[in-house]
C-alpha cells in the first residue's frame, strides 16, 4: 500500500510539473504614459491642472477614458510572443493610478502587480513597474536620487532599481527612470541630464562589479537621443553588440534611431527619447539562460493622430492645450529575451 501511495504521489507531482507553463521568451518594455493623474487633490503634488475644476477639466470621465486608452495599448503589448513580464512606466501620479490601470477590463486578465516608488519630483510624477508576479519574483528595490553639483535645490525623479528572478532562473536588475527634461533650453537643462547619466553609470557599475555577468537593464524616458553626450559619454554606452565585455552597456535603440525611427515626434522629426540599455552579460548570456534577442518600438495604427496639424504624431491626451482623448505623446519601447 505504501508503494502504491508513493507511486500515486509521484505521478501527481509529475503531472503538476508537466502542467506548468515552460517559458522560453519574455518581453520587457517601457512606456511614458503622459500625465496619468487621478482626480483627487493631493496637497503635496502639483496636480492642480488635473482636477475636475482645473485647467484640464480632469474629471472622472476623462480619467477613466485615459485608463482605458492606456490599457488598450498595454494589453496589445501583453499579446506579443513571449508575454509582457515587466513594463516600466513614467509620468504617473501615485501607486493608486496604476492599481486602477491594472484593474481595467482589458488588463485584469493579466493580473499585473505594481512596484511603485514615491519620488520628490516637483511636478509630482513618479516612475514605477508593472510586472507579472507569476513569472517575476522581486528580491529587492532601491531608490537613487539624482544630485546636480552646486545646485542643492535641484529636484527630479529618483532612479528606481528593482532586482528579481525571471521564470525561476535568471536574476535581472532593472532600473526605470525619467531624466530631467529640456525645459528652459537644452544647454540650461544639460547639467540635470549629465548628472542623471553619471548616476545611471554608477548604478550599473555597482551591479555589474558585484556579480559577474549580471543581467542589467536600464530603461526610461531619458529626454535625449542615443547619440547624446549624456548617454554615449556619461553612461559609456556601446552602439554595436560585438565584442562586449560583461560590464559594458549596449544601447540597441541606437540602430533604430540611426535608421530614422523614434518614440517621440517633435517638429516633424522623430526622436528616440525612450531607451532600453542592457549589459554585455545579457547580450552574451550563457546557453540555456535568457539573453537579449531584439529591440523594438511598439507601433499600432490606432496610436496615431489621423488628421490636423498633429497628423501622424502619437495620438496624445492633450495637444496644443486641447483635449484629444488619446493615449500618450510617447510610443512604448521593448526588448525581447529568449533562452
Amino acid at each position: 500500500m505504501k508503494s502504491i501511495n508513493l507511486l500515486i504521489l509521484g505521478l501527481l507531482t509529475f503531472s503538476f510539473l508537466c502542467a506548468q507553463p515552460v517559458h522560453n521568451k519574455a518581453v520587457i518594455g517601457f512606456y511614458n504614459v503622459e500625465n496619468l493623474f487621478d482626480t483627487i487633490d493631493d496637497p503635496n503634488k502639483n496636480d492642480e491642472q488635473f482636477l475636475p475644476n482645473g485647467e484640464n477639466r480632469w474629471g472622472t470621465k476623462r480619467y477613466e477614458a485615459k485608463l482605458n486608452s492606456l490599457s488598450k495599448v498595454i494589453s496589445e503589448i501583453a499579446k506579443l510572443d513571449g508575454g509582457l513580464v515587466v513594463l516600466g512606466v513614467s509620468e504617473i501620479e501615485n501607486e493608486q493610478v496604476l492599481l486602477d490601470l491594472v484593474a481595467t477590463e482589458l488588463l485584469k486578465p493579466y493580473h499585473f502587480s505594481v512596484c511603485h516608488h514615491e519620488s520628490p519630483d516637483r511636478r509630482g510624477v513618479d516612475v514605477a513597474f508593472l510586472y507579472d508576479a507569476s513569472r517575476f519574483k522581486i528580491l529587492s528595490t532601491k531608490a537613487f536620487p539624482t544630485i546636480v553639483p552646486n545646485n542643492p535645490d535641484f529636484i527630479t525623479r529618483d532612479q528606481w532599481l528593482m532586482t528579481g528572478v525571471l521564470d525561476g532562473s535568471d536574476t535581472l536588475d532593472i532600473v526605470v527612470n525619467h531624466w530631467p527634461s529640456k525645459s528652459g533650453g537644452e544647454q540650461r537643462s544639460l547639467p540635470g541630464r549629465l548628472a542623471a547619466g553619471q548616476l545611471g553609470r554608477r548604478i550599473a557599475d555597482s551591479v555589474l562589479n558585484s556579480r559577474p555577468n549580471a543581467k542589467f537593464i536600464y530603461m526610461g524616458d531619458l529626454n535625449d537621443n542615443p547619440s547624446s553626450k549624456c548617454i554615449l559619454k556619461e553612461m559609456d554606452t556601446k552602439t554595436k553588440p560585438e565584442k562586449l565585455t560583461p560590464t559594458d552597456l549596449y544601447n540597441p535603440m541606437w540602430k533604430l534611431f540611426r535608421n530614422g525611427l523614434g518614440s517621440y515626434a517633435y517638429r516633424d522629426s522623430w526622436e528616440m527619447l525612450d531607451n532600453i540599455i542592457i549589459s554585455g552579460g545579457l547580450v552574451n548570456a550563457a546557453p540555456g539562460t535568457y539573453k537579449f534577442r531584439s529591440a523594438n518600438i511598439f507601433r499600432k495604427d490606432f496610436m496615431f493622430t489621423k488628421t490636423g496639424s498633429y497628423m501622424d504624431y502619437p495620438y496624445r491626451t492633450f495637444a496644443g492645450g486641447n483635449y484629444q482623448g488619446g493615449y500618450s505623446d510617447h510610443l512604448p519601447v521593448y526588448i525581447v529575451l529568449t533562452r
